[in-house]
């Protein structure tokens, strides 16, 4: 100690007092002294740094630290000088404000230094030092605009983060966890570094480091905050962060799900207490007071469940997913229009993983694991996501739909035009579920970027590489003939996807219009009617149409759907009399070990169409498009029947429904239409009549042309009683159809 003494004050001669200066001289004078003489002066130094200036103090502190670190880093390390720094501290704690920041700026950095020491002892001694210091200076509380608190326990963010070593990393945490329990009521600007703590903390693979962090951050959420929010506001967003960050470790998948229910209680604070997020604003003053809530509130809420979906694996992703939403729909009823805006940039970054293009790899293993990652992503958590947004939508729909329908239009888009079938066919279905749920509510304008949005998504979605595929000119030697190559299985399964989304945007189209289920019912009814004979059917077919969209919708809008229609129709049909094409991709093992086709496509978009056609040209109150209905509809029947006629017998097959469809409602037509209709089709199903044709077709067809025996008034007088039972209606009612008064 003597030794040590002595270099001390050899370091400090600027310090060293008249007291001792005599002890000095006194020293030199006798030649040595009491060992416990010096101490008593040595410590008269330390003590006697409370009479020191402001700038005086500094030098000392900034001296001091200089000898602790010489001591601390010799071969043999003293921690004299370290003990010291803590005793001065404590001596001059009660100095203003200002002065204590100065020497805290001083001595805070060198508890950086000596807790990230590579000796665990000198660390242990550093970190426990700071504890006590720490533990004394809260007890003083903290003046209102003041925020030193925050400096104070900066060092400890700084050892947690730099110090790999688990003892230290515990006892960081255990200091923080103390200083919670026991001072909770005086921390103020100190909860941010508490929370930085623990948010290091929240990714460390230490059970123990982990599992104590989460417990005492779950009391501050869960009885802190109820006791103290007040203190604790300006750091909400770091407990947000914090609890992400729990939620994100993926070694404690039961404490990821714990930290997701925690965020959604914060989301309770935030509704309950929004004054406080407006009057308590001392970190930025550049907020509006109107828009604080959501800025320190519901977004770090709401931008952290995203990152939670982001980063982690299923089971927590698809978790913060649903909090996220629950979140939206809860309490979405006070956002603002601009915090809509900034809510779903949150949203559609769930999407934007996707996006991002593939990185070039060598290896194929690795290729298919991030190809079955992506799969799996957009198959679960996009799915899910586009799902609950379209939710989002409808509930607020009065909110969202002047400023966010196109950007939904435009995500809704991009999902079709993947090669994930699942995410494609949600897609459709989820902008099926929207225009259905709120077509009332859209005006003219918007149902006219409905319909385009229908067009470019048929346009984009139609394979048209099924017409222009050409097998490699030289195929792998190992290649087996009806076994597609790597390359070619990726091609395929991407055409194939795109032919399934064909489908699905045609029966979106007709759920649109007509309600859903109501054209399959259509089709019931009208093969029950060519099979039931005399029997009365009752029918219902206007009152379900009623529930769709047809009514909301203007002619020239539903002339739009009608291009998508036939323009899906036109590919079906080139490509089912492409035989040649057909041959080259069933040989290269295209759509398994059936010749290709696409009879769905090619019969569902002409029924649609027809039946659109059908609706409008017996709606008096589209009477001014009906010249253009009719002309249009002439047109496409047809085309439709002189393609019927061309067709080999398995093809024709699936054309019975649409046959029906067709002759059932040319037979409701009043006289004038059916004689304007059954001139232009007469001589095609003359035609017909020469096939072997199913009983049920035969009876409509029967019914066709005793119909025009009667307009055009070819029926002989003395037989027209007899098919006027059957035939001889008032215009626009079929015989099946009369009502029982009638019979």
């Amino acid at each position: 100690m003597p030794h040590e003494t002595s270099n001390f004050l050899d370091a400090f001669p600027e310090f060293i007092t008249g007291e001792q200066k005599k002890l000095a001289h006194i020293k030199e004078s006798m030649g040595e002294t009491s060992s416990q003489s010096v101490v008593v002066a040595v410590d008269r130094i330390f003590t006697g740094s409370t009479r020191l200036d402001g700038d005086a103090v500094v030098h000392f502190v900034k001296a001091l630290c200089q000898v602790s670190l010489e001591e601390l880093g010799a071969p043999t390390p003293r921690m004299f000088s370290l003990q010291k720094i803590v005793e001065i501290s404590y001596y001059n704690m009660g100095r203003i404000r200002l002065q204590w920041s100065r020497i805290w700026e001083v001595l805070g950095e060198h508890f950086n230094k000596v807790g990230c020491n590579p000796n665990e002892d000198i660390a242990v001694f550093a970190v426990d030092s700071l504890r006590q210091l720490s533990m004394k200076f809260i007890e003083k509380g903290e003046f209102a605009n003041f925020r030193f608190q925050k400096e104070f326990l900066r060092p400890f963010e700084h050892i947690m983060k730099k110090n790999r070593s688990p003892v230290i990393k515990d006892m960081v945490v255990r200091c923080i966890t103390q200083m919670v329990n026991s001072q909770a009521k005086n921390i103020k600007s100190g909860w941010k570094n508490i929370f930085s703590v623990f948010h290091l903390a929240a990714s460390d693979h230490d059970e123990n480091i982990v599992e104590m962090a989460f417990e005492t951050t779950k009391e501050i959420i869960s009885q802190i905050y109820q006791k103290h929010f007040i203190t604790v506001i300006d750091s909400f967003q770091d407990s947000v962060k914090c609890l992400s960050e729990f939620a994100c470790n993926a070694g404690f998948p039961d404490t990821s799900m714990e930290a997701i229910s925690l965020i959604r209680d914060c989301a309770k604070y935030v509704d309950e207490k929004p004054q406080m997020f407006q009057e308590h604003n001392l970190e930025d003053v550049t907020v509006c007071a109107e828009d604080r809530v959501w800025v320190r509130g519901w977004f770090p809420i709401l931008f952290e469940l995203s990152c939670i979906i982001t980063r982690c694996k299923l089971d927590v992703r698809t978790r913060a997913l649903t909090v996220l939403f629950e979140v939206v729909k809860n309490y979405g009823g006070s956002y603002s229009s601009h915090w809509w805006k900034d809510l779903f940039q949150i949203v559609f970054r769930i999407f934007d993983n996707m996006k991002l293009p593939e990185q070039q790899t060598e290896s194929a293993v690795e290729l298919n694991e991030i190809q079955a990652e992506k799969n799996e992503w957009m198959t679960t958590t996009c799915n899910h996501a586009l799902y609950a947004i379209v939710d989002v939508f409808t509930q607020y729909f009065e909110i969202l739909n002047p400023i966010l329908l196109e950007d939904l239009y435009t995500q809704l888009h991009w999902c079709v035009q993947q090669d994930n079938e699942q995410l494609a066919r949600s897609g459709t279905n989820c902008l099926e579920n929207l225009v259905i749920s709120n077509g009332p509510k859209l005006s003219s304008a918007t149902w006219d970027k409905t319909c385009q949005c229908l067009l470019d998504i048929f346009h984009s979605t139609l394979p048209h590489a099924l017409l222009s595929w050409r097998p490699p000119e030289h195929s792998p030697p190992h290649q087996q003939a009806g076994v597609p190559s790597s390359g070619d299985s990726r091609a395929f399964a991407g055409l194939l996807i795109r032919c399934v989304v064909q489908l699905e945007l045609i029966q979106c189209i007709d759920n649109i219009v007509f309600f859903p289920a109501t054209s399959k019912k259509e089709d019931q009814e009208n093969l029950a009617l060519a099979q039931a004979g005399d029997t009365v059917l009752p029918l219902t077919r206007e009152q379900r149409e009623d529930q769709g969209m047809y009514r909301h919708l203007m002619s020239s809008q539903l002339f739009t759907l009608l291009d998508c229609l036939m323009a899906s129709h036109s590919f079906a049909k080139s490509f089912n009399s492409n035989h040649e094409q057909r041959n080259l991709l069933w040989k290269a093992g295209f759509k398994g070990s059936v010749k290709p086709n696409l009879l769905k496509q090619e019969t569902q978009s002409l029924a649609c169409a027809l039946r659109i056609l059908f609706r409008m040209l017996g709606d008096p109150s589209r009477e001014e498009e009906w010249p253009q209905v009719q002309e249009r509809l002439i047109s496409v029947c047809r085309s439709g029947l002189e393609y019927f006629l061309s067709l080999p017998e398995s093809h024709r097959e699936a054309w019975t429904s649409l046959i029906l469809l067709f002759l059932t409602n040319i037979h409701k037509m009043s006289d004038e239409q059916f004689a304007a209709h059954a001139s232009n089709y007469y001589p095609f199903l003359c035609e017909i009549m020469c096939f072997n044709l199913k009983p049920e077709l035969r009876a409509v067809l029967r019914r066709f042309f005793l119909r025009i025996g009667l307009v055009f008034n070819i029926t002989h007088p003395s037989i027209r009683h007899h098919t006027s039972s059957t035939s001889s209606l008032p215009p626009g009612t079929h015989p099946r159809e009369r009502l029982p008064s009638e019979q």
